[in-house]
């Protein structure tokens, strides 16, 4: 079998929020998004998300680095989100970390599973 090359670092993370309110509200989710995005140099090609009956939402950024994705599940108090950036001129491993802790800061949330996957 190939060893695996650094590709990059992929968070995935379920958490869980007191803030309803944010599990309901994509426009302010992406823009909350955008902003922190900035700040880490990496480029969006592309947003797409969904809002369902229940005012839930499932997101996905595409960056030219890899992605984003959230899905937010207000009954449960939930959501899941990942976030994957890779890039072969440089480590991005700590871009990845922010982004991750960041979205946890906005949500206020507990962390009830987060897997790391070096890729």
């Amino acid at each position: 079998m190939k060893p695996l090359s650094s590709k990059g670092l992929h968070i995935l993370l379920t958490l869980e929020t007191e803030s309803e309110d944010l599990l309901l509200d994509s426009s302010r989710f992406l823009e909350f998004t955008e902003s922190i995005l900035k700040t880490k140099e990496v480029e969006i090609v592309g947003i797409t998300n969904h809002i369902f009956d229940n005012h839930s939402f499932t997101a996905a950024v595409c960056l030219k680095e890899s992605h984003l994705c959230i899905h937010t599940w207000p009954e449960f108090k939930q959501l899941t989100f990942d976030v994957f950036l890779c890039n072969y001129s440089q480590d991005n491993t700590s871009k990845t970390e922010q982004i991750a802790d960041e979205v946890v800061g906005y949500f206020n949330a507990t962390i009830i599973q987060e897997h790391k996957i070096h890729r």
